[in-house]
C-alpha cells in the first residue's frame, strides 16, 4: 500500500488598517519626555518639551553663528517636510523675540559644540509647567547640517529622548527612533515619533 501525504494550503486573510494598527501601536516607543526613565523637571540648559504646538523658529544670520545658505535651506526643509504635518503649527519667526511669555520657540545657530557630538540642544528659558521650555537653543557644527541632523537636533527641542531613556528601552539605534538615534543618517521623524508628537501637543 502506497500512503500520500496531502498538504493543505491555507490562505492568509489580508489584515486590515486597524490590525496594523494595533500592531504599530504594540510596537511604539515612547521617548517624549517625560517617560518612565527620564522624569527631570526642565530647567535651563537641560532637554525640555517646547511650551505648546505653535512651534515658531529663527536661524541665525549674522556674525559667527551665522547659518549659510545651504543650511538654511536644510532647516526650512526639514521643519516642513517632518514638523509641520504633525500637530504642530510651524512657522518661521523673522523678528525673533528673545523675553517674555512668547519667545520664538527654536533658535538655529552654528558653532563648535564640546564633546564628540555634531550637535546640542538645551533649553535657554524653562517655561510654566514642569517639563515646558518657552525658547530652545539648536547648535550644530559647521559642515554638519545634514536633514537628519537638523531633525535629530529639532526632535530633542520638542522634546525627544535617545533610545536609552525611552519607555521601553531600546537600542539608541532602533529603527522606531527615525531619526532620533544616535548616529542618525537622512532617516526623518517616522510614524513613531509623529505618533509621539500629536499624543504629546
Amino acid at each position: 500500500m502506497i500512503a500520500f501525504a496531502v498538504g493543505a494550503l491555507f490562505a492568509t486573510a489580508p489584515s486590515s488598517p486597524a490590525d496594523d494598527a494595533d500592531a504599530e501601536a504594540a510596537r511604539a516607543v515612547d521617548n517624549m519626555i517625560p517617560t518612565s526613565h527620564y522624569d527631570v523637571p526642565c530647567r535651563k540648559g537641560i532637554l525640555c518639551q517646547t511650551d505648546n504646538a505653535t512651534l515658531t523658529y529663527y536661524m541665525d544670520s549674522g556674525g559667527s553663528n551665522a547659518l549659510e545658505s545651504d543650511d538654511k535651506a536644510a532647516v526650512r526643509d526639514v521643519l516642513n517636510s517632518q514638523y509641520a504635518p504633525t500637530d504642530l503649527s510651524v512657522s518661521y519667526d523673522s523678528t525673533p523675540s528673545w523675553s517674555g511669555d512668547a519667545e520664538t520657540d527654536i533658535y538655529y545657530s552654528e558653532g563648535t559644540v564640546s564633546g564628540s557630538d555634531n550637535g546640542f540642544t538645551y533649553c535657554e528659558n524653562p517655561a510654566s509647567g514642569v517639563y515646558k521650555c518657552d525658547q530652545q537653543y539648536v547648535k550644530i557644527e559647521p559642515g554638519y547640517w545634514s536633514s537628519g541632523l537638523v531633525c535629530h537636533e529639532t526632535g530633542h527641542a520638542v522634546g525627544f529622548v535617545h533610545g536609552e531613556d525611552a519607555s521601553p528601552v531600546v537600542g539608541m539605534q532602533d529603527s522606531r527612533l527615525g531619526c532620533m538615534k544616535k548616529s542618525v543618517g537622512s532617516e526623518g521623524l517616522g510614524s513613531n515619533q509623529v505618533r509621539n508628537i500629536n499624543n504629546t501637543y
